[in-house]
């Protein structure tokens, strides 16, 4: 009877393992399906695409300058794959609409209301970060490259190689900008609380400014640029922590109190 009930449970447990895969698969799929759509509809206007993503660089480039194509089939190529990373871009809210579906039957109801804000406040964050980065980041950068070429130098980027740079640059921003998600996630994980938070305020100041010496041009501006609205949003990010996560505030007074 014992092993009775056993071989039930194991057949349960693969069934329910089964079913999840079969959802996992249905989910990913519908992600793909939603990218490809929304790729065959901007691929049409891939070229005007790039000229746009290319445009910072452009405005700074002397006249009678322009980028270069080093590979044969780059002009070609290198717009669409732009396109493919634009359309991951647009279906964005969509794919994470299906990992939340997909991990929402097994949250708690307190759980489920929480997610999905929290995922659409992320969604906007990277859509921020990335705008930030083409209207503010972009034109410091590309200034910097054509102020410190040498003399006798004609600054002609290769378009492959812009992109991949570009892309970099748009997703580290994006994720630089999710700061305030991952302080309300770490808080509702019970990892830290809003206090200690408060109190690493300096640390993090330092860390934003070591992170924008790396993402941006060596100077004070745009590294500046960066580091302070990171720490602004480890700001908002504390202050979401403590509206959003209960029980936070009992304990804090646990730790006090030790």
């Amino acid at each position: 009877m014992q092993m009775s009930d056993e071989n039930e449970q194991d057949i349960k447990q693969e069934t329910t393992l089964i079913s999840h895969l079969v959802e996992l698969r249905s989910r990913l799929l519908r992600m793909v399906i939603a990218v490809l759509a929304v790729f065959f509809v901007l691929s049409p206007f891939a070229n005007d695409i790039f000229t746009l993503i290319a445009g910072p660089l452009l405005a700074q480039m002397p006249a009678g300058t322009s980028m270069i194509a080093t590979r044969v089939i780059s002009p070609f190529l290198t717009p669409f794959k732009l396109t493919l990373l634009v359309a991951v871009f647009v279906a964005m809210p969509y794919l994470l609409y299906q990992a939340w579906s997909f991990v929402a039957p097994g949250l708690y109801a307190r759980e489920k209301r929480l997610v999905f804000p929290l995922m659409a406040t992320s969604a906007g964050l990277f859509y921020a970060g990335a705008a930030f980065a083409y209207f503010v980041v972009f034109p410091l950068v590309f200034r910097f490259m054509q102020a410190v070429a040498p003399e006798g130098v004609a600054v002609m980027p290769d378009i492959t190689e812009y992109l991949d740079f570009v892309m970099v640059l748009f997703f580290a921003f994006g994720l630089a900008f999710e700061v305030p998600v991952a302080t309300v996630l770490m808080v509702w994980s019970g990892f830290i609380t809003p206090a200690q938070l408060a109190a690493k305020r300096g640390y993090v100041l330092l860390a934003a400014f070591i992170i924008g010496m790396f993402l941006t041009p060596p100077d004070v501006i745009s590294q500046t640029l960066l580091a302070l609205p990171v720490y602004v949003l480890y700001e908002i990010g504390i202050v979401m922590a403590r509206v959003i996560v209960p029980g936070h505030r009992e304990v804090e007074a646990q730790q006090t109190d030790r």
